[in-house]
């Protein structure tokens, strides 16, 4: 099972006067499979950048982003194909197509990911979870926003990845259906799932107590065992 981890990582980005600054740095994280990780911290403070870092979305400029012990911004063709296949990622922009209906976008993501043939059996298993087992035939301006949230997150069930890495699952959301969704986020940890999300429900933070990781201005501020939002240490 993996162990996903961030060693001296580093990310840089040009300004439109072509400047560099850092979106984070030197970011040392380990995180162990089965955990459960609130990664909190203002906008623009590096979360989403961390999430793709130890996604393997991006490469660090400095450091190195590994899994298990594996240095995965070294992995290319059908290795970064299977690590694709170690993540269920859920973006901060919805990736559902406006003009296919949720089942055909569910189909599309799970042939990408290798499904094939397993496909709408696993689209079907993972709407469920989500509890939204009869939207199969909808548009996404059918749904609202807490459904399409969730239906994003039954795409990044499809092929039952060890990992969830989550940017923003909950914004926008009233607090039954964050309350909802981490009910069933919770539910995938206890059987194994590792979840990081990056999160500004700083209240269910408080309540589920998990482990809090801090970012400020791209550094990693706080990293706190059974924490609540905003504590540093």
């Amino acid at each position: 099972m993996p162990v996903i981890r961030l060693e001296n990582a580093s990310k840089l980005y040009k300004t439109e006067d072509k400047r560099k600054i850092y979106a984070v740095q030197e970011l040392n994280i380990s995180i162990e499979q089965g955990e459960f990780v609130f990664l909190i911290g203002s906008s623009g403070a590096g979360k989403t950048t961390m999430l793709k870092l130890l996604g393997g979305e991006i490469s660090p400029d400095e450091g190195a982003a590994f899994v298990n012990d594996v240095n995965i911004s070294r992995f290319f063709g059908p290795f970064k194909a299977r690590l694709v296949r170690t993540f269920g990622v859920v973006s901060q922009q919805s990736m559902l197509i406006r003009k296919r209906t949720i089942m055909e976008n569910l189909l599309v993501a799970g042939r990408a990911g290798g499904l094939q043939r397993k496909s709408r059996a696993a689209a079907e298993k993972a709407l469920g979870l989500v509890g939204l087992p009869n939207v199969g035939d909808c548009f996404p301006a059918q749904l609202s926003i807490g459904e399409v949230r969730r239906v994003e997150l039954a795409r990044a069930l499809l092929n039952s990845p060890p990992v969830l890495l989550l940017d923003e699952l909950t914004a926008n959301l009233d607090d039954d259906t964050i309350w909802d969704i981490l009910h069933l986020l919770n539910e995938l940890n206890s059987k194994g799932t590792t979840i990081v999300m990056a999160t500004h429900a700083s209240q269910f933070v408080n309540i589920m107590r998990r482990r809090v990781v801090t970012l400020v201005d791209g550094k990693v501020a706080g990293d706190v065992k059974n924490g609540k939002y905003g504590d540093i240490v």
